[in-house]
């Protein structure tokens, strides 16, 4: 006997109207810090058990899988974009939301935040601002708890790239009571960061692969839908009680689940700032290009990108 529940129809009835409506949406998902570098042992993203990349790729996220077919693309584009020194995320997060140039316009790669020059530019050129100009629904998928917006009003964080843009954009900002909903999702993907900080909040954690569908469904009612995680950075500089292999394993149950649920039409983006967990050698950012995956009907389009600042532009058509 089939039993569905209310979810189910709500989710089957909104993917319905969307057919209907000739809607298709793309949801970019960020990873901060990973390059695409060959395999090695020094490659986590090598020597990680990922049976979703393994199986989509034919292998591991690695440069040996890189590929074009109708419906699947995996390249890498220049992180570096033409500064010396390391990529950063302060002016890396700038260039992938805004396309624009970000280091090489303020002359340097900027650790961490987004320098106040750039802050304009991404309150106003972000993709969320240009996709609502053009009448599209944009969701920020990641949730913001009590404790963050405490930390940002003692100063013991700055506003993040993505926040700027999200603000500068007027786009509705998930709570605590998203997250229990399934409409929002933690940075950390699972939600144990909420325990390990201990801030008395009844929010029970999920697997990697429910907070992939739960990504999902939130494209099935808008244009795009943005969802970022800051693990693979932390883990590559050693900042979390993870290991390299065991936050990549958790990206790729959320990749299961992301694959799982995509609808038909739709375009999964997944990207990066800079490399970083690639290479276990170092504590610190690398040179190595940024992986550009992409699934599903945007692949052709996403094929002419080849850096991180071609990103916004090609996100923009595809939605046209």
């Amino acid at each position: 006997m089939l039993c569905f529940t209310i979810a189910d129809i709500i989710a089957r009835h909104l993917a319905l109207v969307k057919s209907i409506n000739g809607r298709m949406s793309l949801i970019f998902v960020f990873l901060d810090g990973v390059g695409l570098a060959p395999a090695s042992p020094s490659n986590p993203l090598a020597t990680a058990m990922t049976p979703a990349f393994h199986a989509l790729l034919g292998g591991p996220l690695t440069s040996e899988q890189s590929q074009q077919s109708d419906n699947l693309l995996l390249k890498p584009i220049d992180a570096t974009l033409g500064v010396p020194g390391l990529p950063q995320s302060g002016t890396g997060h700038v260039a992938l939301l805004t396309g624009v140039n970000a280091p090489l316009l303020i002359g340097r790669h900027q650790p961490n935040y987004p320098p106040v020059a750039l802050r304009g530019i991404l309150a106003e050129q972000s993709i969320f601002r240009q996709a609502q100009h053009r009448g599209l629904e944009v969701v920020f998928a990641n949730v913001f708890t009590p404790g963050y917006w405490q930390a940002l009003a003692a100063r013991r964080l700055r506003r993040s790239a993505s926040l700027i843009a999200a603000e500068g954009a007027s786009l509705r900002l998930r709570d605590l009571d998203d997250l229990r909903a399934g409409q929002a999702l933690m940075w950390d993907i699972t939600g144990d960061a909420l325990q390990v900080r201990d801030e008395g909040l009844a929010v029970p954690p999920v697997t990697p692969k429910q907070a992939g569908a739960h990504l999902a469904a939130l494209s099935q009612s808008c244009h795009l839908v943005f969802f970022e995680s800051f693990l693979p950075d932390l883990a590559g500089h050693g900042r979390l009680p993870l290991s390299d292999e065991a936050a990549l394993e958790r990206i790729d149950g959320f990749l299961a689940g992301l694959l799982d649920a995509l609808l038909p039409g739709d375009t999964l983006l997944i990207t990066s700032d800079h490399g970083n967990i690639e290479d276990r050698r170092t504590p610190v950012h690398t040179r190595n290009p940024a992986p550009l995956l992409v699934v599903g009907a945007g692949v052709d389009a996403f094929a002419r990108a080849e850096t991180i600042a071609d990103i916004a532009a090609v996100v923009m058509n595809v939605l046209a």
